[in-house]
């Protein structure tokens, strides 16, 4: 870059809108705590800007700032081109309300914020990037965006965060193999299908590179278009030269766009403090927050700065938290619960998974401030012996004080067993799980992750991390302060017990303050109900499900992955011949460069980076239009899928010592009531490919023994016309006709008797996709048809079915009015944003509402079914365990002549577990079958 007078501007010009995307895609989901609101992309935007900002101010001295957005779709393009960006998908549900946020994010960092309705971003950085430059200034643009490379010149370089790279001349003629002068003509001719910039057909970037390279500009090259030697490229140089003309006028920057601020308004100002803490502590960014906080020095001023942080738990010293190292002193301890009446209770082991976990410690606490924590196995690490040897060479001499583990759970087990001594745990399951393994049955308890679930579902996370700050606003001690990350990371048998025993006896101090806070709130809010009918009495339920696990038979596996390995081969074979050469089947970079680049496929769409999506929707649609290599790698990403995921990894989880697969269910982890399976996930296991149910054949039951699998058919739809009064849905499910057939019949008027399976698919998925708050866009996607045909069926299907549309208002008045909505079980869940301005992030949280009183209610019913299901099995004296729940389905496993009983009785627990709470107005209809593995039984 040319050197610049000390008087001459460096101007910084954001990317916001590719900001966003990259934040956006970049990091995992979030959601504000308090309310649920999508916050991922704020949060890595923030991140992003402060970074920036921080890095160079201490390098690169910039005088002026802005960060640049699109203000929306339109812009004079499509006056140009109509179907300019047409194709381009809607952002996703959860970026919508984060738009708004960014922009007041931007000005929370004192940055200008620039947007000009009928032009794109690109565009006003490309007129401030011309106007500085021809001042004699200097321009650097923060982004990777090749339609920005045109800009490029000794004054005006781009910069691209992500990779920590300048892009200068010598980077634009590496992406283009010319320079910055001819990235317009190169781009016209490519075109662009992310942007539906048609270009010439069969042209490609380095085609088009050397025709300009040849021709020396686009104009040239298309007046002498008959000297072209090869047949279809001078053929399509001839036919398409208007179409390259206008593609060139797309891609061109406008550099004259009418500027509302001058760039002297961008001039650069300091980060107003204050401003910026109370936007992150409103977005409740609490790492960022203590970052600006340290680098600006000390929190926000006036009201707005959040309550000083909490004195420390054990504020009385370290004497409030004992370590128990003798019989004595545990038996103090448990005499003191016994005469309270109630313990809260913690286990410290090596791993998360409860049934290969080794018990380190249990911690107890009888009363706020006061816990103890208990060591069993440090430093002894099973089979290590002797005394734990840190990395650094020092010894854990406190690790020969402890007391020998089956002694203290000698001690330990009558209270923890006893009747009249409640046990408050925080997620208890888990220690119940492995309390149970070492021959303690934990009962009764209590548990502060299900009473927070109940009560303020969709407020937040329910981990006692998150609830200590929420309600005590207090900073636990993380894991990874006393264990450490990365390479270095202990068990916890490895940390020395001093560290340990704050750590563990914290967890059981916070659980009791907890407990104290919660317990009142679950009466005094109309919840006891929920929690002890719906959550508390499933804990035990799902403790000996996955303590039961599942059998899984290797060799049905392993003959799978073979067969999947096999057509993975002789898919490869065929994509290579299709493509012309050898590639990487599961490199996008590869992929996308044969379909987009080579073979110049029409359709394809931009990642955030820029580089071609290959994602299987875009696979999909150009499978759909005929084009055999993408039929091919969609065929082979399938196998690759179930071989990865399931044929090659299920063995693997196997546990040594039952020689079952043991899955672990999350109890609080969804907004509706759901239970999600984890490590491994089995409810992910595809059903609707004959591939996919092959995996469910290796799902199989001991000698004896025989599967069956009991599923509700329908539910949700059953519900809705429960809960929305629907009264021919209802009669349908009375009479028992194919709903679907009958929707289909009501809206095209088309008989039921030999109705087309295409429409009914249609119906199919209107009946489950309106129930979701499906846009006229999401079902067109779904069908393969247009927007307007999309929102013509779903405006049919509202006359047909008034109902539908009154519950869906008066869902969403109700959450406007009380800020939750709640299933017809009683389960409360808090809807943040209902009532919000800005229109998306409204549309969001309303799409919420409707949605969750009736998974909600699906989910409850299978709650109550599970809950009654082992005293029913019991009292009808049938040996059955219930093994698995998958989403509407049971897996039982019983001895084989019991099978035709147990089908039975389980689908009378099932189609009977809304009553007496509710009786519905629809029957419930559950199909219970057995066979030799799941695939035969379901």
């Amino acid at each position: 870059m040319a050197a610049k007078s000390k008087s001459a501007k460096r101007l910084y010009l954001v990317d916001g809108s590719s900001y966003i995307f990259r934040a956006y895609h970049a990091l995992p989901p979030l959601t504000r705590k308090s309310d649920g609101l999508p916050v991922g992309a704020v949060s890595g935007f923030c991140n992003m800007l402060y970074k920036l900002l921080t890095d160079m101010q201490d390098e690169h001295d910039p005088t002026h700032f802005a960060v640049i957005f699109d203000y929306s779709a339109k812009t004079f393009r499509n006056e140009i081109y109509p179907e300019y960006k047409a194709h381009r998908p809607e952002p996703p549900e959860d970026l919508r309300p984060q738009f708004p946020l960014v922009r007041d994010a931007t000005r929370a960092f004192n940055v200008p914020c620039i947007e000009i309705e009928g032009y794109e971003a690109d565009d006003l950085i490309c007129t401030y990037a011309k106007q500085v430059e021809a001042e004699g200034g200097e321009v650097v643009i923060i982004s990777s965006d090749k339609d920005l490379m045109q800009l490029v010149s000794d004054r005006v370089s781009m910069f691209d965060t992500m990779k920590n790279k300048m892009i200068g001349r010598a980077e634009v003629i590496e992406k283009f193999g010319l320079g910055p002068e001819h990235v317009v003509d190169i781009q016209a001719l490519a075109g662009d299908s992310t942007d539906n910039v048609p270009g010439v057909p069969g042209i490609g970037i380095k085609t088009a590179a050397q025709l300009i390279e040849e021709y020396g500009d686009l104009e040239t090259l298309l007046s002498r278009a008959e000297e072209i030697k090869q047949k279809k490229r001078r053929e399509n140089l001839i036919e398409f030269a208007d179409q390259a003309r206008i593609s060139r006028r797309l891609v061109e920057l406008d550099c004259n766009v009418p500027l509302v601020e001058h760039v002297d308004d961008f001039v650069m100002r300091p980060i107003d403090k204050d401003k910026l803490l109370t936007f992150l502590k409103e977005m409740e960014f609490s790492t960022l927050t203590r970052r600006v906080e340290a680098d600006l020095g000390g929190a926000a001023s006036g009201a707005s700065a959040s309550a000083p942080a909490a004195a420390p738990v054990n504020s009385a010293g370290e004497a409030d938290y004992e370590t128990v190292y003798d019989e004595a002193a545990l038996k103090r301890w448990i005499a003191d619960a016994m005469e309270r009446g109630v313990v809260a209770v913690d286990t410290e082991t090596t791993s998360l998974n409860a049934m290969q976990a080794h018990l380190c410690g249990v911690s107890l606490s009888t009363r706020a401030g006061r816990a103890c924590y208990i060591p069993l196995a440090h430093g002894k690490a099973v089979g290590n012996g002797g005394l734990f040897d840190d990395q650094d060479g020092s010894t854990d001499e406190d690790a020969a004080k402890q007391m020998p583990l089956e002694k203290a759970l000698a001690l330990l087990k009558p209270i923890l067993e006893d009747e009249s001594v409640l046990k408050v745990g925080q997620n208890l399951k888990y220690d119940v799980l492995v309390l149970s393994r070492y021959g303690i049955d934990v009962a009764p308890f209590d548990d502060t992750m299900l009473m927070s679930y109940a009560l303020d579902c969709g407020k937040g996370g329910h981990g006692m991390d998150e609830l200590a700050k929420r309600h005590l606003d207090y900073e636990t001690i993380k894991f990874s302060d006393v264990a450490g990350t990365g390479k270095k990371a202990k068990t916890f048998d490895q940390v020395p017990i001093k560290e340990a025993a704050k750590y563990a006896a914290e967890d059981a101090d916070i659980t009791f303050r907890l407990w104290e806070l919660l317990k009142p709130r679950l009466a005094a809010e109309g919840k006891a109900t929920v929690y002890e009918t719906l959550e508390r009495p499933l804990a035990p339920v799902i403790v000996a499900m996955e303590r039961e696990g599942v059998k899984i038979d290797k060799n049905v596996l392993s003959r799978l992955s073979s067969d999947f390995a096999q057509r993975m081969a002789a898919a490869e074979a065929e994509a290579y011949e299709l493509a012309g050469e050898e590639f990487n089947l599961g490199s996008p970079k590869q992929i996308s460069d044969i379909l987009f680049g080579k073979l110049g496929l029409p359709g394809g769409k931009k990642t955030a980076k820029g580089a071609w999506s290959t994602k299987a929707d875009v696979l999909e649609q150009l499978a759909a239009e005929g084009h055999p290599l993408p039929q091919v790698l969609l065929q082979w990403r399938g196998l690759s899928k179930l071989k990865s995921t399931y044929t090659d990894s299920l063995p693997l989880e196997i546990n040594p010592e039952t020689g079952r697969v043991h899955t672990s269910y999350a109890l609080a982890s969804t907004t509706t009531g759901r239970l999600s399976s984890n490590e491994p996930n089995l409810q992910n296991i595809p059903i609707r490919t004959e591939d996919g149910r092959k995996i469910r054949t290796a799902f199989i039951h001991e000698k004896g023994n025989i599967l069956i699998s009991a599923d509700y058919s329908q539910i949700e739809l059953r519900l809705v016309a429960h809960i929305a009064d629907l009264k021919s849905m209802k009669q349908a499910f009375a009479d028992g006709v194919d709903i679907h057939a009958m929707t289909a019949s009501e809206m095209f008027n088309t008989p039921v008797e030999g109705m087309d399976p295409m429409i009914r698919r249609r119906a199919k998925a209107i009946n489950f996709g309106i129930i979701y708050g499906i846009s006229a866009f999401g079902l067109a996607n779904q069908l393969g048809i247009s927007r307007s045909e999309a929102k013509d069926y779903i405006d049919a299907y509202f006359k047909k079915f008034p109902g539908i549309r009154q519950y869906m208002d008066d869902t969403i008045a109700s959450a406007k009015a009380q800020g939750y909505v709640e299933t017809i079980f009683g389960r409360r869940t808090y809807v943040g944003g209902i009532n919000d301005k800005n229109p998306a992030m409204r549309g969001y949280s309303e799409r919420q509402a409707i949605n969750a009183p009736i998974q909600g209610a699906a989910a409850d019913v299978i709650r109550r079914a599970m809950i009654r299901m082992p005293s029913a099995l019991k009292q009808a004296r049938l040996n059955a365990k219930m093994l698995l729940q998958v989403h509407d389905e049971l897996i039982f496993e019983c001895p084989k002549e019991e099978a035709d009983k147990t089908c039975e009785i389980v689908a009378d627990v099932m189609m009977g577990a809304p009553a007496p709470a509710v009786n519905l107005s629809v029957p419930l209809v559950v199909e219970a079958r057995a066979g030799k593995n799941w695939d035969e039984a379901h």
